[in-house]
């Protein structure tokens, strides 16, 4: 395969993610300002405007934000449509169905219809009722199987969410068959593209086609997950019904995590969505949630976006993955405790047995990339790999861990039911637009979808080479698009933390993507001791030296690479010294976040140590 980057950038690239190139924040305001406005630190102040939140009702919102600072539903384009078509289809006593993805988003979106539909038709003679694929035989979204499925038992109006909005071959079926269609989607939307490269967007053929990623659609927040837009249908609904629209507030807790789990970007009112959720789940009136909030261990305790997106969100996600995403919907509609108990321990069970082969799957892809095995090569800046035998529901998390893992685009594929065909999941980095990367090599797959961090997709075996070497010649990442980025918030010295300030970052929360936890660093901080703990060995403790001579603990939890660094850069002396609490010369440059550890009932000052490197006297 002919190689289109430089020998040098292969030669780096090849020996694995090229090295961590910190950045500082540059964004200007008047801090001080802001911070008296408001009454926060101008430290906050700083970190609000690398967010990019400018003016004052925008940090109001961003500081103070509820739900009743969210957009109207109605701005959406054909939402007034679609509610309509959905009120007429109720009172005329017509069958709907409700079909959504498999996945979290999928399911709460599912779950949010459901409940919505079924209280605007309250007694009336309806049938309201659900199906989800299976991603193993159906793979995402509807397709002719649901599509026939839904027709033979009587349905008179799907309605789809979170998918459909790429359908065209099940959506014409399901017209050709006298169907209604109405479609809620958040995914991008489907173009082709000319010889001078504009876009031309391709449309289904649904009755009503609710996507605010549509070109034409004047909804604010583009960044809503398919759950989000099924939330903001039962919300017009309630008010056309002169429901309280304040009853829809009880799904923003399924709307939150789907949110986090989906990766959405937590800003706007995705932000406000899930931090109310984050205040409701501890307290959730689902018998269901509650039962896995306190399976996994986090009853009583404050919940925060780690805790949706890797304890809570990966069990409802299983069920989809290994066996049946019904499950885990079926899971959320159980309003007898026992049984919610039960289905929660039954998920818990089935995300232990992903995680394994999670581990197992990883564990071999990265063999392969190592060795070389197949047409793997760490030669490559998108990496194209086929692995026999994965289980077909794990291609995206293991894409994802290679991608984290090589910082690199990452497109996993495996068998599938057809021994022609392989499917996979793709995973991004910033500057790689992957749906747009995909849809120029179109032709070569049977199906394929996404955007630009993620896509999933479909082709016959015999092509796999040829996508490789397309993506690879087209590929337009150089060195500084391949080089992973942190970004600094402030240059902050330890000895400026208080406990009013980490109080204070708490208004900034919930921190996750497009609202990452601020990063604090200093330059050239003295280490007096550093010690392993844990009954894992798996915590590094530090004590670290603050420019007035006292002391701050750290927190690391790869103890084995720091030690190793530390004995590379200083010397294995110098290492042992600092292990015993001797004078060393260890010295750092350190990227933190800093909090509040409580213990025994005291309160103590603490950072969390997110990088680090060798103090060499140069700006950071």
């Amino acid at each position: 395969m002919k190689d289109t980057a430089d020998t040098a950038l292969i030669n780096k690239i090849s020996d694995g993610a090229l090295p961590t190139e910190w950045r500082m924040y540059g964004k200007k305001a008047d801090f001080f300002a802001v911070g008296e406005t408001f009454g926060i630190d101008p430290v906050i102040a700083r970190v609000i405007r690398n967010r990019d939140v400018i003016g004052d009702e925008a940090i109001r919102r961003y500081l103070y934000g509820s739900l009743a600072d969210t957009h109207d539903p109605a701005r959406m384009k054909d939402m007034e449509k679609g509610c309509k078509l959905l009120l007429e289809k109720i009172k005329q006593g017509r069958h709907i169905r409700i079909i959504s993805d498999y996945d979290v988003d999928g399911i709460m979106s599912n779950y949010i219809l459901y409940k919505g539909l079924n209280r605007v038709a309250g007694q009336m003679p309806v049938t309201i009722d659900y199906d989800i694929p299976n991603r193993m035989h159906d793979g995402y979204g509807i397709n002719i199987r649901l599509v026939q499925a839904a027709f033979d038992a009587g349905v008179d109006t799907i309605l789809t969410c979170d998918n459909g909005i790429a359908a065209f071959e099940a959506i014409d079926y399901a017209k050709e068959l006298g169907m209604t269609v109405i479609v809620t989607d958040h995914h991008d939307i489907p173009y082709d593209l000319d010889a001078e490269g504009n876009r031309h967007y391709r449309i289904v053929s649904a009755d009503a086609v609710i996507d605010h990623k549509q070109p034409d659609c004047g909804y604010p927040c583009k960044e809503l997950c398919g759950a989000g837009v099924a939330y903001k249908l039962v919300q017009l609904l309630y008010r056309m019904c002169d429901i309280p629209e304040e009853e829809c507030e009880v799904f923003t807790e399924y709307l939150g995590i789907a949110t986090v789990c989906d990766v959405m970007q937590l800003v706007d009112e995705n932000r406000i969505f899930v931090k109310q959720a984050l205040k409701m789940l501890p307290h959730s009136s689902n018998p269901g949630l509650r039962a896995l909030v306190r399976c996994c261990k986090r009853e009583g305790k404050a919940l925060s976006v780690f805790d949706l997106g890797f304890i809570i969100g990966p069990c409802i996600n299983a069920a989809g993955r290994l066996s049946d995403a019904v499950t885990s919907l079926q899971f959320l509609l159980e309003e007898d405790t026992y049984q919610a108990e039960k289905r929660a321990v039954e998920l818990m069970n089935i995300n232990h047995q992903r995680k394994s082969m999670t581990i197992e799957g990883v564990d071999t892809v990265v063999h392969m990339l190592e060795e070389g095995i197949g047409d793997a090569s760490l030669r490559d800046r998108v990496l194209v790999i086929y692995v026999p035998d994965l289980h077909e529901s794990l291609v995206g998390i293991v894409a994802g861990r290679i991608k984290e893992q090589y910082y690199r685009p990452v497109l996993l594929f495996t068998d599938s039911e057809d021994n022609n065909i392989i499917k996979g999941s793709g995973r991004s980095v910033e500057g790689y637009h992957m749906y747009d990367e995909l849809n120029r090599c179109r032709e070569l797959f049977t199906k394929f979808g996404g955007h630009e961090m993620a896509a999933g997709f479909s082709m016959e075996r015999k092509h796999l080479t040829e996508l490789r070497k397309r993506l690879n010649e087209n590929c337009r990442l150089d060195e500084n698009l391949l080089t992973p980025k942190l970004y600094v918030d402030v240059p902050m010295p330890l000895d400026y933390i208080t406990m009013a300030l980490v109080e204070q970052l708490e208004l900034l929360a919930p921190f996750g993507k497009g609202n990452e936890k601020p990063i604090f660093a200093e330059r050239g901080v003295r280490i007096k001791r550093a010690s392993v703990a844990g009954k894992n060995k798996n915590i590094l403790k530090i004590l670290f030296i603050m420019k007035n001579g006292k002391l701050m603990e750290g927190l690391n939890f790869q103890p084995d690479k720091f030690i190793s660094d530390i004995k590379e850069w200083f010397g294995n002396a110098e290492c042992d010294r600092m292990l015993n609490g001797m004078s060393n010369s260890v010295a750092l440059d350190i990227a933190y976040y800093p909090e509040i550890n409580e213990y025994a009932g005291r309160k103590s000052l603490q950072v969390r140590l997110q990088e680090y490197r060798r103090y060499q006297d140069e700006k950071c």
